[in-house]
């Protein structure tokens, strides 16, 4: 059975989506690009969702680096084998859409990671914020660039937030 909750935060309100037990989506409720119909959501229960809750809570308040939650992000197999390189990329750290492409073995598969990034059902918990251009620039993110910006800046080590001028 599909269930749901809204949950408050920084960036506004998040929807969490679970089935069976796992969390199978996290949307933010507005301007969220790809995001699934709200009937597609199911029944709304705010009591099913608290380690979901508690553990955004603390991510935000930059106390929580990995979440610890299962989860069941729906997709093809490449989408998957992209969405599991993505959950690597450790907090406060980035990988280019290419790095992840030559990681699967074709760096020319660089536009269909970005594709595959872009599907990733489970933002924040599945972090695709931290994956940029080639550049190093940031590029693509289904809640806008401003959410990523705020997301990266978050997860920036100290000593690096420190040697920034402005």
């Amino acid at each position: 059975m599909r269930t749901h909750t809204v949950i408050g935060s920084p960036l506004g309100d998040l929807a969490v989506v679970a089935e069976d037990g796992a969390v199978t989506g996290l949307y933010y409720t507005q301007r969220h690009r790809g995001r699934p119909p709200q009937e597609e959501f199911g029944e709304r229960d705010d009591s099913c969702f608290l380690a979901v809750r508690q553990q955004l809570k603390e991510y935000f308040a930059g106390g929580r680096r990995v979440f610890e939650l299962p989860l069941d992000a729906r997709g093809d197999d490449f989408q998957r084998q992209v969405w599991q390189l993505v959950a690597a990329i450790p907090y406060g750290r980035t990988r280019s859409y290419g790095d992840l492409a030559t990681d699967l073995g074709d760096r020319s598969l660089a536009q269909a990671v970005g594709a595959a990034v872009g599907a990733n059902p489970l933002c924040l918990l599945v972090a695709c914020h931290r994956v940029v251009g080639a550049d190093g620039r940031l590029t693509g993110y289904a809640g806008g660039l401003d959410r990523k910006r705020f997301l990266l800046e978050l997860e920036e080590p100290p000593q690096q937030r420190a040697a920034r001028l402005f």
